[in-house]
């Protein structure tokens, strides 16, 4: 028998999911070991092998793939925990870093402070070179204040250093001039040039990518070396793959070097199994939300495909790299109630993260969280979390809302508990506008697929705030993120710049962009075909960003290669107008307005084999039939009072069998609580569905 594992290290817990050759599928989550992320990672392959009689070396030696996300470069972005870097920049250009795009992002707030630089301004170095806007070289790369620059460094005690000279996208010569006397005079070091990392225009967007690389990237490096270590010495013989911010995966090497392209490495993979979950239900388009200990992610797919950006940023700083679009708050199971200075109820972005964690798990937590306000409102079972392997302390969870919220605000404590409930849930509802409406697109033409151990508590009343009529609930939608790594493919992003008015287009730069167009399209199969990818599961999307003559920001519009290689210029232009009327709400197209061309995009795909969601049925002991486990009082938000309500075992029901509003329905896993104007369904693949059409006047 022969495994495969994905795993996603979240703040709170490290999920896993375990699929064997017959797609049988097993779901884990070991509490997450912050100082050592690997040591959780250890203890949930520790578990597994016990579960199947083995030892771990016997076990891991039956493992073909696992499949990593990691936390670690977020962890070291939000806390500032990265490696001490030094930036070598054009001279003149030291400060750029500081001053970033020029624009105030609050426009309104005199008083909204930029983050403080990633790198100080003393490690800021000058150096003597200069490449003009159309790659001419104006100035050689000046050797000496090159070398000084590195002394400083090795007197710093640097690990990293980012290069990033002006318009090397243009011509990287004198960026691949000092790579060589950086390798030759520092070969220790941590090295990223902007020329290979982000090809393109816009200093500023470049110049704080490639410093985000070199800042995380040193962290990134020792752990998976850390972490192949280990696994090479129980006798891993296998892929091991890591989830990147795009969606796809890719070799710890290439992680490593491309270290920014993991920041959003768990996350990404959630709208990769909203897409197969959707699938099973035959719809193409779906919105993503993955509710965990820490904080609240939601995504928006569209024909199968996660929406992708190239403008993201993480803790406010500039990442360029493609990232699958998520709109992520702070708003999980572990997040903090408290009273503003205003004296108003507030819920997040605080979280008790894994330790202490809420104050019902016992571990000397003292500040009430969301999971403490479910416990109270009865929506947990103080008795049945994670099956019963964990008891909940309701007396302490009920003294801290009392003491820190309810009282300060001369209300009950099932008041301060419901309005916790109310408040995060308007929070994440507008996290969902954000993905959805604020994007053109209307959320009630979306099913809901809801994820993360606390997500489909919330999910039901989140749906009705936005009136979306359909929730699906996979049957792994607390290991939702760790599935979704499992059904990735292999993903690479390259980038050109090419400005031209597209619109008008003349002969000689189609020449250039169908050239530059092949010649990134054969740089992604050479790599996917060094990755033992099949030439026929290879597969290229080609894009471009483009922008009326005179705006300042582009949207990316998708090409068939076939209109690349004809100088299809009407129809893309026209399907450039389109997506600007959806969103922005108008286009030029009447106008005449000219469109320009500004970057060039190729991903290539290597399609992996994936574990099959669609035609997985429910078997054996999982057909338990209809059980009804107890009643028990819930609050019911329609009532702003408690009721007696069922309480069905989520574990033994039959395929087919439906649950009406109200209704709680408990797994070993995570617990659904059904409004009264839902009804709940369970499919043959062991998910639920979730539809409106209960009690709708409730």
């Amino acid at each position: 028998m022969t495994y495969r594992i994905g795993i996603d290290v979240g703040g709170t817990f490290t999920d896993f999911l375990l699929t064997d050759e017959e797609e049988n599928f097993f779901v884990y989550k070991i509490s997450t070991t912050p100082h050592n992320p690997a040591e959780g990672v250890f203890n949930g392959l520790s578990d597994m092998a016990g579960d199947k009689g083995l030892t771990l070396e016997e076990f891991i030696a039956r493992v073909d793939i696992i499949v990593h996300g990691t936390t670690v470069t977020t962890n070291a972005a939000l806390t500032g925990g990265g490696a001490k870097t030094a930036l070598l920049t054009t001279e003149g250009f030291r400060d750029a870093l500081q001053m970033r795009r020029g624009i105030r992002e609050e426009q309104y707030n005199n008083r909204y402070l930029a983050p403080p630089p990633l790198i100080s301004r003393d490690k800021c170095y000058p150096i003597k070179e200069r490449v003009g806007v159309c790659g001419e070289v104006i100035t050689k790369l000046d050797k000496e204040s090159l070398l000084e620059a590195l002394q400083l460094c090795k007197a710093e005690d640097v690990e990293a250093i980012a290069v990033c000279f002006l318009h090397s996208y243009a011509d990287p010569l004198n960026e691949k001039k000092a790579k060589s006397l950086i390798e030759k005079y520092f070969p220790s070091v941590y090295l990223t040039l902007s020329c290979e990392l982000l090809p393109q225009i816009r200093f500023y967007d470049r110049l704080s990518t490639t410093v985000l690389n070199s800042y995380v990237g040193p962290i990134l490096r020792d752990y998976l070396n850390n972490l192949t270590g280990k696994l090479k010495e129980c006798g891993f013989k296998g892929a091991l793959l890591i989830m990147q911010s795009n969606g796809g995966v890719t070799s710890p090497r290439d992680a490593s070097r491309n270290a920014v392209c993991t920041l959003l490495s768990g996350p990404s993979a959630g709208p990769i199994a909203g897409i197969a979950y959707a699938h099973t239900h035959n719809f193409a388009d779906c919105i993503t939300i993955d509710m965990g200990g820490t904080s609240f992610d939601v995504a928006l797919v569209k024909e199968r495909l996660p929406l992708v950006i190239t403008d993201g940023s993480i803790n406010r700083y500039r990442s360029a790299m493609p990232m699958v679009d998520i709109h992520t708050i702070g708003a999980g199971g572990g997040s903090m109630g408290w009273i503003d200075d205003m004296g108003l109820l507030r819920m997040g972005p605080r979280s008790a993260g894994a330790m202490p964690g809420p104050v019902c798990y016992g571990r000397g937590g003292s500040v009430p969280t969301c999971t403490d306000a479910n416990l109270l409102l009865g929506y947990l079972n103080k008795d049945y979390f994670l099956g019963g392997k964990m008891s909940l302390d309701y007396e302490g969870a009920r003294r801290a809302i009392k003491e820190k919220l309810a009282q300060p605000l001369a209300i009950s404590e099932v008041e301060a508990a419901a309005g916790m409930f109310r408040i995060i849930n308007a929070n994440m509802a507008d996290g969902i506008r954000e993905v959805s409406v604020r994007k053109g697109y209307d959320p009630r033409e979306f099913p809901l697929v809801v994820a993360g151990g606390a997500g489909p508590i919330h999910a039901g009343m989140i749906a009705l705030e936005l009136e979306i009529p359909t929730v699906l609930i996979p049957r792994e939608s607390s290991i939702f993120c760790a599935a979704g790594m499992l059904l990735s493919n292999l993903r690479h992003d390259y980038v050109r710049s090419m400005n031209t008015l597209f619109s008008e287009l003349p002969p000689e730069d189609l020449g250039m962009i169908q050239e530059l167009f092949t010649a990134m399209r054969s740089e992604g199969q050479a790599q996917l075909l060094s990755e033992g990818i099949d030439a026929n599961s290879i597969q290229h999307t080609f894009s471009g960003d483009m922008r009326y003559l005179g705006q300042y920001h582009e949207i990316n519009v998708c090409f068939a290669e076939e209109e690349i290689m004809l100088g299809a210029v009407d129809q893309i232009c026209q399907r450039f107008h389109r997506d600007h009327d959806r969103l922005y709400g108008y286009s030029l197209e009447q106008e005449g307005a000219a469109v320009e061309l500004v970057n060039l995009r190729v991903s290539s795909l290597g399609i992996t084999s994936k574990p099959c969601f669609r035609n997985r049925q429910l078997r054996g002991k999982e057909r338990g039939g209809e059980v009804l486990r107890s009643r028990r009082p819930v609050y019911r938000p329609d009532l702003k009072d408690f009721a007696e309500v069922d309480v069905w075992d989520g574990d033994s029901l039959s395929g087919g069998v439906k649950v009406a509003g109200p209704a709680i329905v408990e797994q070993v896993n995570t617990t659904i609580y059904v409004p009264p104007q839902y009804e709940l369904e369970l499919d043959e693949q062991g998910n639920f569905i979730m539809k409106l059409g209960g009690d709708t006047n409730a």
